[in-house]
């Protein structure tokens, strides 16, 4: 990471869903790991919440933070794999659709690279994904406590870091919205 020092930090606002049949707030361990990092790094956390395993309950919640202004990034965890219950990333592309936005293919490419090295070729079971809709990033990781911690630490720190040369995502906020 290459951090300017020469430069202000912007915080930005954050919300996380966590996507679970299964987990509730009392055990929803990689939830708390992305919670506990964003606000490490000094952003704030805006929103926090589970939803099943529904591509409409995702899509509607993301709908909802979308629309919301105090809302600039959102990271998902969980509903990344490929079984039929998995359906985050169809959600996500519910959601870009609808806004004519677009997908970061680098997220996931990167994410599968870095998890390569703490899981090997089970990486390729993952379809963590990205994308951007009404001007707001929306990251999707698998539910594991490793991945969240790959996804974090590996890009969105940096990524979401205004500071972060030679370019972060934070720069291109104000031009999210132009057509």
């Amino acid at each position: 990471m290459a951090i300017d020092t020469q430069r202000r930090f912007i915080p930005i606002a954050i919300a996380v869903v966590t996507v679970s049949d299964t987990r509730t707030a009392a055990d929803d361990t990689s939830g708390d790991i992305l919670c506990d990092r964003i606000e490490g790094a000094g952003h704030r956390l805006a929103a926090r919440t589970i939803v099943r395993d529904d591509a409409a309950l995702i899509a509607r919640q993301l709908e909802s933070w979308i629309e919301d202004s105090g809302i600039d990034a959102i990271v998902c965890t969980g509903g990344t794999g490929l079984t039929g219950r998995d359906v985050t990333p169809e959600a996500l592309e519910q959601v870009r659709a609808s806004h004519h936005g677009r997908d970061i293919p680098g997220f996931g490419e990167l994410f599968r690279w870095l998890s390569y090295a703490s899981i090997g070729t089970s990486t390729v079971q993952s379809r963590a994904c990205a994308v951007v809709a009404g001007g707001t990033y929306i990251f999707a990781l698998p539910g594991s406590n490793g991945a969240v911690k790959d996804g974090w630490d590996g890009i969105l720190a940096e990524q979401l870091d205004s500071r972060n040369r030679p370019c972060n995502f934070v720069e291109l906020m104000p031009r999210l919205r132009e057509s």
